[in-house]
């Protein structure tokens, strides 16, 4: 290529290339699109991912609480009452999920009340998690259970006297 040829294509195109040569890489405006569709998938999965996850804690909590109740009723056929400690033979259920460390908790398990006849079980969620906010749930020596839908403090209100949703 002569001098004179290349200081012609230099002045025919900006950059200074052939006209049939592409620029290589992407452009800005591709780039956006592509960060735009990315922003669009995020924000129809996030919540659906965060929904899932609280569900799959509130599952795994029920199933916590009746292992619970099953410790309970071991406790009162062999006491004939459900007043003491269940956990004498060191098996502990104070959180959910309980093959979990206590960092990553998602309830707390309590017996706020049990008797001679009858007992309730609790799963509070903990606060700063992902269920905080959802609402405790309890089940009883009747088998009972109540999930607090609308975050109140108790399973009273009309539609919480089930765990489904």
């Amino acid at each position: 290529m002569s001098m004179s040829t290349f200081a012609s294509v230099r002045r025919s195109h900006p950059r200074g290339r052939a006209r049939g040569k592409p620029e290589p890489g992407f452009t800005l405006i591709e780039l956006m699109i592509v960060v735009a569709i990315v922003g669009i998938l995020a924000a129809i999965a996030y919540p659906s991912y965060t929904e899932y996850v609280r569900r799959a804690a509130r599952a795994d909590a029920q199933g916590a609480l009746t292992s619970l109740a099953a410790v309970m009723e071991r406790w009162f056929s062999d006491n004939n009452t459900y007043v003491g400690d269940p956990f004498a033979a060191g098996l502990h259920l104070d959180w959910s999920p309980v093959d979990e460390p206590e960092a990553n908790r998602r309830y707390d398990l309590t017996i706020p009340a049990s008797g001679q006849t009858g007992y309730t079980l609790r799963a509070t969620p903990v606060a700063g998690t992902v269920v905080a906010g959802t609402g405790i749930l309890e089940l009883t020596s009747t088998g009972w259970r109540g999930w607090d839908r609308n975050n109140d403090g108790d399973t009273a209100d009309a539609g919480e006297d089930t765990w489904e949703r």
